[in-house]
């Protein structure tokens, strides 16, 4: 089983123009975290895909691998399917571009599910943590997921799912982790399928795997990943660094 690692990495962000080239130690974020995806040294290969000349010098030109959209992309999804579509792999891992602290012990936890996945039954798979504070289930900003007794994704939503109407019954509540591992097949299909409501309402990607029923698997963990969303980020990180 072949299995890649590829860091979707876009130059314009909302929130914090230019993150992934901020310099963090030294280094850019997008440098930090293509490094510390290699040096997991769980994959076969590790790309970075981009639409930004700038991003795919400074990945080339400190000896890693990069790739130039051909396409503009609304998502990382598209943007990955589109740079794999002609690679020779089993199995592929999105992992963020702004995660300079990729952790290697959650990539194994996902890379695990298709290695014991004999028949086949899981098109992706991906992170989820519990989350016991009000506000943190509250704010929309927080993806939330409900699965089944399988661990199977039952939908995600920036709502509170599910809804509290009893109390004291032993409901759980999960945030969503976007790291996903894709088949192979299952990410070209999802390239080629239309957006639906369900999608297009929450601006969710994965939604659309599930209004297509594919079935993404759930793994609980306890990682929490140190994204770089904000200046202030960028200076937490700085810190821990």
């Amino acid at each position: 089983m072949k299995i890649i690692a590829v860091i979707p990495a876009r130059y314009a962000s909302t929130r914090f123009p230019a993150k992934l080239l901020q310099d963090l130690g030294g280094k850019s974020v997008i440098l930090r975290t293509y490094e510390a995806t290699l040096n997991t040294q769980l994959f076969d290969d590790v790309f970075v895909v981009t639409d930004s000349d700038l991003i795919f010098k400074e990945i080339t030109t400190n000896g890693g691998k990069a790739i130039m959209s051909i396409k503009e992309h609304e998502s990382g999804s598209d943007r990955i399917a589109e740079a794999v579509a002609n690679m020779d792999v089993d199995v592929v891992i999105n992992v963020q571009g702004d995660e300079p602290f990729t952790a290697a012990e959650p990539l194994k936890e996902l890379i695990s599910v298709f290695k014991t996945d004999a028949d086949k039954k899981v098109d992706l798979a991906s992170l989820m943590r519990e989350i016991t504070n009000s506000d943190q289930i509250n704010n929309p900003n927080n993806v939330k997921v409900v699965v089944d007794q399988s661990q199977f994704a039952l939908y995600f939503s920036r709502s509170v799912i599910p809804y509290p109407r009893e109390q004291n019954v032993g409901v759980r509540y999960f945030q969503h982790i976007g790291i996903y591992a894709f088949r192979k097949q299952a990410l070209l299909d999802f390239y080629n399928l239309p957006m639906k409501s369900l999608e297009a309402s929450e601006k969710l990607e994965q939604l659309r795997y599930l209004e297509f029923g594919k079935r993404i698997k759930m793994v609980e963990t306890a990682h929490v990943g140190i994204g770089i969303d904000t200046p202030e980020d960028l200076e937490r990180a700085r810190l821990l660094l």
